[in-house]
């Protein structure tokens, strides 16, 4: 017996030694690894669209909006004036720091927040450390009777819509 090798038997099915072991371990860590790159590849390879709402509003039937009001609408920062010479569209965002302004209409102005600044119902500066005007936007009525507001395209002050 001195000259044979003693083999140790091999373990019965179901046990772990020590090399089945850490051959699983490193066969789990690289497909962790692989999962890992996949999910990143994918991430790579897919589109980076950004879904925006578009920027021209229907502000509904020009007759809705009385004489001598300005109305906001919070879901798209828009004034929408009706004066005696017509409809126009303002912006809603303050032109200091990009605050949402708000009407009062006891004082009959536009008044931000955040830092004090005041605007006339046709956007002009009046107070407060705000740099410009409020933007017009430009403003028209649709083939179907609707007043219609371009958010990405401003005017010049004092363009006013006739309906």
């Amino acid at each position: 017996m001195s000259d044979e090798k003693q083999r140790e038997p091999p373990p019965p099915t179901g046990e772990l030694n020590r090399r089945t072991f850490f051959a699983k371990i490193g066969l789990g860590s690289l497909g962790i690894a692989a999962a890992g790159t996949a999910g990143f590849a994918y991430q790579f390879l897919s589109p980076n669209v950004l879904y925006e709402p578009s920027p021209i509003v229907n502000m509904g039937k020009p007759e809705a909006f009385a004489m001598d009001s300005v109305t906001m609408d919070s879901d798209s920062a828009i004034y929408v004036v009706h004066t005696a010479e017509g409809f126009f569209a303002l912006s809603e965002i303050c032109t200091h720091l990009g605050c949402m302004t708000v009407w009062n209409q006891e004082l009959g102005i536009i008044k931000c927040p955040c830092h004090g600044s005041q605007f006339t119902q046709d956007g002009v500066v009046i107070a407060g450390p705000a740099p410009k005007p409020l933007p017009w936007f430009k403003t028209w009525v649709s083939d179907e009777g609707d007043l219609m507001v371009d958010r990405s395209t401003t005017i010049q002050p004092m363009e006013f819509l006739r309906v």
